[in-house]
Protein backbone atom coordinates (compact mmCIF):
# COMPACT_ATOMS: atom_id res chain seq x y z
CA UNK A 1 0.00 0.00 0.00
CA UNK A 2 1.71 2.81 -1.37
CA UNK A 3 0.33 5.84 0.18
CA UNK A 4 0.73 9.13 -1.76
CA UNK A 5 2.80 12.37 -0.47
CA UNK A 6 5.07 14.33 -2.25
CA UNK A 7 9.05 12.95 -2.37
CA UNK A 8 10.13 16.45 -1.23
CA UNK A 9 8.87 20.40 -1.07
CA UNK A 10 10.17 23.82 -1.01
CA UNK A 11 8.36 24.33 2.19
CA UNK A 12 7.36 22.32 4.86
CA UNK A 13 4.45 23.86 6.16
CA UNK A 14 1.90 25.91 3.86
CA UNK A 15 -0.95 28.36 5.30
CA UNK A 16 -4.20 26.76 5.02
CA UNK A 17 -5.98 28.74 1.83
CA UNK A 18 -8.95 29.10 0.87
CA UNK A 19 -11.12 26.49 -1.67
CA UNK A 20 -13.34 29.26 -3.35
CA UNK A 21 -14.91 29.26 -6.57
CA UNK A 22 -15.35 26.25 -9.57
CA UNK A 23 -11.91 24.36 -10.75
CA UNK A 24 -10.79 25.73 -14.09
CA UNK A 25 -8.63 23.05 -14.76
CA UNK A 26 -9.02 19.03 -14.66
CA UNK A 27 -13.08 19.58 -14.80
CA UNK A 28 -12.82 17.28 -17.48
CA UNK A 29 -12.83 13.64 -18.83
CA UNK A 30 -9.55 13.57 -20.72
CA UNK A 31 -8.04 9.88 -20.51
CA UNK A 32 -10.61 7.13 -19.67
CA UNK A 33 -14.21 6.72 -20.59
CA UNK A 34 -16.14 7.47 -16.93
CA UNK A 35 -14.79 9.96 -14.55
CA UNK A 36 -15.62 10.76 -10.80
CA UNK A 37 -16.44 14.52 -10.53
CA UNK A 38 -16.70 16.25 -7.27
CA UNK A 39 -19.36 18.74 -6.29
CA UNK A 40 -18.57 20.21 -3.44
CA UNK A 41 -15.26 21.56 -2.16
CA UNK A 42 -12.84 20.01 0.10
CA UNK A 43 -9.56 18.22 1.14
CA UNK A 44 -9.09 14.97 0.57
CA UNK A 45 -6.36 13.09 2.28
CA UNK A 46 -4.27 10.38 1.03
CA UNK A 47 -5.91 7.51 2.78
CA UNK A 48 -8.75 8.46 1.14
CA UNK A 49 -7.90 8.73 -2.20
CA UNK A 50 -5.97 5.09 -1.82
CA UNK A 51 -9.18 3.92 -0.43
CA UNK A 52 -10.83 5.06 -3.53
CA UNK A 53 -8.48 3.79 -5.75
CA UNK A 54 -8.36 0.11 -4.29
CA UNK A 55 -11.97 -0.47 -4.66
CA UNK A 56 -12.17 1.04 -8.11
CA UNK A 57 -9.31 -0.79 -8.65
CA UNK A 58 -11.02 -4.17 -7.58
CA UNK A 59 -14.02 -3.33 -9.55
CA UNK A 60 -13.00 -2.63 -12.71
CA UNK A 61 -11.43 -5.74 -13.14
CA UNK A 62 -8.52 -5.66 -16.00
CA UNK A 63 -9.85 -1.83 -16.93
CA UNK A 64 -7.33 0.92 -16.58
CA UNK A 65 -8.15 3.78 -13.61
CA UNK A 66 -6.50 7.57 -13.68
CA UNK A 67 -6.37 9.23 -10.55
CA UNK A 68 -6.43 12.86 -11.28
CA UNK A 69 -5.59 14.31 -7.58
CA UNK A 70 -2.50 14.03 -5.87
CA UNK A 71 -1.97 15.20 -2.18
CA UNK A 72 0.55 17.68 -2.23
CA UNK A 73 -0.57 20.04 0.73
CA UNK A 74 0.58 19.35 3.99
CA UNK A 75 -1.57 20.23 6.82
CA UNK A 76 -0.37 21.28 9.99
CA UNK A 77 -1.46 19.92 14.12
CA UNK A 78 -0.65 20.88 17.17
CA UNK A 79 -0.69 18.41 19.93
CA UNK A 80 -3.94 18.29 22.50
CA UNK A 81 -3.58 20.52 25.73
CA UNK A 82 -0.65 22.77 24.41
CA UNK A 83 -0.32 26.02 25.35
CA UNK A 84 -1.52 29.12 23.24
CA UNK A 85 1.59 30.47 21.02
CA UNK A 86 5.01 27.91 20.37
CA UNK A 87 4.19 27.97 16.67
CA UNK A 88 2.79 26.46 14.44
CA UNK A 89 2.30 22.49 14.80
CA UNK A 90 4.22 19.51 12.96
CA UNK A 91 2.82 17.73 9.71
CA UNK A 92 -0.23 16.16 10.28
CA UNK A 93 -1.00 14.95 7.04
CA UNK A 94 -1.39 15.39 3.46
CA UNK A 95 -3.81 16.23 1.66
CA UNK A 96 -5.32 17.35 -2.06
CA UNK A 97 -7.01 20.51 -2.45
CA UNK A 98 -10.46 19.89 -4.54
CA UNK A 99 -12.90 22.14 -5.87
CA UNK A 100 -15.98 21.15 -7.59
CA UNK A 101 -15.70 20.57 -10.75
CA UNK A 102 -12.49 18.31 -10.37
CA UNK A 103 -12.49 15.37 -11.83
CA UNK A 104 -10.88 13.07 -9.56
CA UNK A 105 -10.77 9.51 -11.09
CA UNK A 106 -11.19 8.04 -14.59
CA UNK A 107 -11.94 4.66 -15.41
CA UNK A 108 -12.16 3.04 -18.48
CA UNK A 109 -13.41 -0.95 -19.95
CA UNK A 110 -16.44 -1.12 -18.19
CA UNK A 111 -20.23 -0.76 -19.56
CA UNK A 112 -22.67 2.01 -18.77
CA UNK A 113 -24.27 0.33 -15.92
CA UNK A 114 -21.10 -1.04 -14.47
CA UNK A 115 -20.03 2.23 -13.90
CA UNK A 116 -22.41 3.19 -12.18
CA UNK A 117 -22.17 0.74 -9.72
CA UNK A 118 -18.59 1.50 -9.25
CA UNK A 119 -19.20 5.33 -9.06
CA UNK A 120 -21.51 4.20 -5.81
CA UNK A 121 -19.28 2.04 -4.65
CA UNK A 122 -15.88 4.76 -4.82
CA UNK A 123 -18.69 7.56 -3.64
CA UNK A 124 -18.95 5.86 -0.42
CA UNK A 125 -15.32 6.52 0.17
CA UNK A 126 -14.88 9.82 -0.64
CA UNK A 127 -16.31 13.20 1.93
CA UNK A 128 -18.23 14.82 -0.44
CA UNK A 129 -20.91 14.21 -3.10
CA UNK A 130 -19.72 13.25 -6.44
CA UNK A 131 -21.23 12.55 -9.92
CA UNK A 132 -20.53 10.17 -12.80
CA UNK A 133 -19.11 11.66 -15.94
CA UNK A 134 -18.98 10.36 -19.07
CA UNK A 135 -16.11 11.01 -21.72
CA UNK A 136 -17.16 14.36 -24.27
CA UNK A 137 -17.45 13.36 -28.05
CA UNK A 138 -19.16 14.64 -31.18
CA UNK A 139 -19.11 11.86 -32.64
CA UNK A 140 -17.52 9.39 -35.10
CA UNK A 141 -13.90 9.44 -33.18
CA UNK A 142 -14.48 5.90 -32.16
Amino acid sequence: MALLFPKRTKYRKQHRGRMKGLATRGNEVAFGDYGIQSLSPAWITRQQIESARTTLARATHRGKVWIRIFPDKPYTKVAAESRMGKGKGGVENWVAVVRPGNVLFEFAGVSLPEAKRIHKLVAYKLPIPTRLRTRFSLGGEE
